[in-house]
C-alpha cells in the first residue's frame, strides 16, 4: 500500500513559508516542500470577499506523518484557521515514492487531552 501523501497549506509571506517548509523538513516530517510565491488568493473570510498574496506549500509526506505534520504547522503559522489538505498519491516513479518514505520519520498522532 502506498503510504505517500501531497499535503498543502498557504502562507501569507516567503519568510514565513520558509520556516514552516524548514521544520517540516528538519523535524523529518516531511521528505520535501515545494514553495510557490506570488499566488494570488480570493477567498470569502468572515461574509466578505477577500484578496490576498500567498505561498503555496507543496508538502511531500506519508500518511503516518500526518498528524504531526497538521500540529506542526498548525503552531508555527500565522492564519487563525491555516490551509491543510492532503492528497493521496495513487501513483508515480517508484523510486522518488521510496525517497518519500524513507526521507520522513513516522510520528504518533498528538493525544487530544480530555
Amino acid at each position: 500500500m502506498n503510504e505517500a501523501r501531497i499535503a498543502i497549506s498557504t502562507a501569507a509571506s516567503l519568510e514565513e513559508a520558509e520556516r514552516i517548509a524548514s521544520a517540516l523538513v528538519e523535524q523529518h516530517l516531511a521528505a520535501c516542500v515545494n514553495l510557490v510565491p506570488q499566488l494570488k488568493s480570493i477567498y470569502r473570510w468572515q461574509g466578505e470577499m477577500e484578496e490576498a498574496s500567498e505561498v503555496l506549500l507543496i508538502i511531500k509526506t506519508t500518511a503516518p506523518c500526518l498528524g504531526a505534520l497538521e500540529s506542526t504547522l498548525r503552531s508555527l503559522h500565522s492564519y487563525s484557521i491555516p490551509e491543510f489538505l492532503v492528497l493521496d498519491v495513487t501513483s508515480g516513479n517508484p523510486a522518488y515514492l521510496n525517497w518519500i518514505l524513507e526521507s520522513v520519520t513516522p510520528h504518533p498522532t498528538p493525544s487530544k487531552s480530555s
